[in-house]
């Protein structure tokens, strides 16, 4: 009998063993690193896992709001607020603010970080996590000690972000101004607030390039709040030069900043009509040849016969006297036009300059013929402006009608002079004669008095 006790004993043990021994080979095992964990999008999780695989001895809070007791992180704080907070304020206690769409853990809408530095571990947790909440739509840093490496990440990462359409990013000053990076032309973005950063003219700058060039735009972002950043009228003619080719903003904030006359001249300037530069000019003729160019090979491939009806002889002889008269027409043309300019000038000198006015001649010729062909389509296709239906001629110059995208420009809190009023009233009475579609435009707590007459009958428009 003890024999058998002892036998049944030791089963027992290695039966007690085995189960304690780990995880089956059916079984995952525990992720080790940081970089193997996957997330799952419910934040409170995956945020407490990857601070722990980053060693972290503090880990920030999570505060949920659930759809019931949920409020809009930016009520009760308006542009004019942020004149009493400085960047430089002490830190909070670290808290990661999340708003749910439901009571759905995976439906995390919103994310809010204020008053608190993120370090580079915080980040790299919070950068992992995001692509992995599909119903995130807006991520907010304020006064958070964000950097630049740290823009240029977000960036990237972006565009893993299925809903997300609204950043803010306040109270983030940054040496290398990399706020620019946000508008790029492949963006996701339609809502971006970079109050309080610093920006100045040198950020402005960067912002208006990337709000449009002669050769790419910004095509997505709606609304761009620039309030409190010490963008004087250097910077405002920066945004300005953006906004000439911009076609999708409607909402832009300037308040509460350092323009002067100077550069509410060039505001007003793009808001009503314009002469396109030289540059712009070039550009035009480049994207005209390139649609001319594209009609005729498309012309060209559906006049072709298929290779299953070969042409017959007598197709081929017509063709090929079609193109000799082609040619002889080409030579004809050229030869009278060589004769013409000797007739003008029978001096070799003056008829080799006259070859340049002739090319120029030709191209303007080109343009306004191209401008006919094209009206029908570029009314249905404005994605470039250079190519819309409404350039025109006017004194030997081509003209644009102006912005006519914007809806709200908020120019509120600078040092704006009466000087500036005629400037924006006669572009707003432009705009009534195309079809205006500024609605708003906010001038108050300037340095002009509310009774002058410019000013009524803006506010009157």
């Amino acid at each position: 009998m003890s024999r058998r006790k002892q036998l049944k004993d030791k089963s027992n043990q290695e039966d007690h063993g085995s189960k304690n021994k780990g995880s089956s080979p059916n079984e995952a095992l525990p992720v080790q690193t940081f970089d193997d964990y996957q997330c799952t999008g419910n934040v409170e999780v995956d945020f407490l896992m990857l601070c722990g695989l980053l060693n972290m001895q503090e880990v920030p809070a999570v505060s949920t709001k659930h759809p019931a007791s949920s409020t809009d992180v930016n009520e009760g704080v308006g542009e004019d607020d942020l004149s009493q907070i400085s960047v430089s304020t002490l830190w909070f206690k670290p808290c990661l603010n999340i708003e749910l769409e439901n009571e759905d853990p995976l439906s995390v809408m919103r994310m809010r970080i204020s008053g608190w530095k993120v370090n580079e571990q915080i980040f790299r947790a919070l950068q992992k996590m995001l692509p992995s909440m599909n119903q995130l739509q807006c991520l907010q840093f304020c006064q958070a000690g964000l950097t630049d490496p740290m823009i240029v990440s977000l960036t990237n990462t972006m565009s893993l972000c299925s809903n997300l359409r609204a950043v803010s990013l306040e109270g983030n000053p940054l040496p290398e101004q990399s706020f620019h990076l946000l508008l790029s032309e492949d963006s996701i973005l339609t809502d971006l607030s970079l109050r309080n950063n610093q920006i100045g003219d040198e950020g402005a700058r960067l912002i208006g390039s990337a709000l449009s060039t002669t050769k790419s735009a910004n095509k997505n972002l709606l609304s761009l709040n620039l309030a409190f950043n010490n963008i004087r009228d250097a910077g405002a003619a920066h945004i300005a030069q953006g906004l000439r080719l911009n076609r999708t903003l409607v909402f832009l904030s300037l308040s509460n900043n350092q323009i002067g006359d100077s550069g509410a001249a060039h505001l007003a300037a793009i808001l009503g009509e314009f002469a396109l530069t030289h540059e712009e000019v070039v550009e035009r003729r480049k994207l005209l040849l390139q649609k001319m160019q594209a009609a005729d090979l498309e012309q060209t491939s559906t006049s072709q016969v298929s290779p299953l009806h070969a042409p017959s002889r007598e197709n081929k002889g017509t063709l090929r006297k079609k193109q000799k008269s082609a040619r002889k027409d080409e030579k004809t043309a050229e030869i009278k036009e060589k004769s013409q300019k000797k007739t003008l000038d029978g001096k070799g000198t003056q008829s080799r300059s006259l070859k340049g006015g002739g090319r120029e001649k030709q191209l303007s010729a080109l343009e306004d013929k191209s401008s006919t062909n094209l009206n029908e389509a570029a009314s249905v296709e404005t994605g470039n402006p250079l190519l819309d239906y409404s350039v025109h001629r006017k004194n030997g110059q081509l003209f644009l009608p102006g912005n006519m995208r914007l809806a709200s420009l908020n120019l509120a809190g600078n040092r704006i002079t009466k000087k500036s009023l005629p400037l924006f009233l006669a572009s707003l009475e432009k705009q009534e004669d195309v079809g205006r579609n500024l609605r708003r435009l906010c001038l108050q707590r300037n340095l002009f008095l509310a009774d002058s007459k410019f000013y009524r009958k803006i506010e009157e428009i």
